[in-house]
C-alpha cells in the first residue's frame, strides 16, 4: 500500500514531535470518558489540598469558597482524589447517562 504524496506515517515523525497544534489539550472533553465521578461533602473538608496535589489530570481547583473540587469537563474519574482525601470528603459515584 502506498501513501499519498506529502502524507506522513508514524515512522516519518521524529521522536518528541508535536503532531497537532501545540497547547490544544484543553479543547478535549476528557471527562466524557469516565464511569464514576467525585462528589463532595464540604462539611468535612479542611481545605488541605491533598486531592489537588494527587490529581494526575490537574483538574482539581479551588472554588469561590476555597474548597477543592474537580472540573468535571476534564475529570476522568480515576478516584485517586477520593483515596487520598484524609477526611473522607470525596466519594466516587456512578456516572449517570
Amino acid at each position: 500500500m502506498t501513501k499519498p504524496e506529502g502524507e506522513l506515517t508514524w515512522k516519518d515523525i521524529d521522536i518528541g514531535a508535536i503532531v497537532s497544534e501545540p497547547g490544544n489539550a484543553s479543547q478535549y472533553r476528557t471527562g466524557d470518558w469516565r464511569s464514576e465521578r467525585p462528589t463532595y461533602d464540604f462539611t468535612k473538608c479542611i481545605k488541605c489540598g491533598i486531592c489537588y496535589i494527587f490529581c494526575p489530570e490537574g483538574c482539581i481547583g479551588q472554588n469561590a469558597e476555597g474548597y477543592f473540587e474537580a472540573d468535571l469537563f476534564y475529570c476522568k474519574g480515576c478516584g485517586i482524589c477520593a483515596h487520598e482525601c484524609p477526611t473522607g470528603v470525596i466519594t466516587m459515584v456512578a456516572e449517570e447517562q
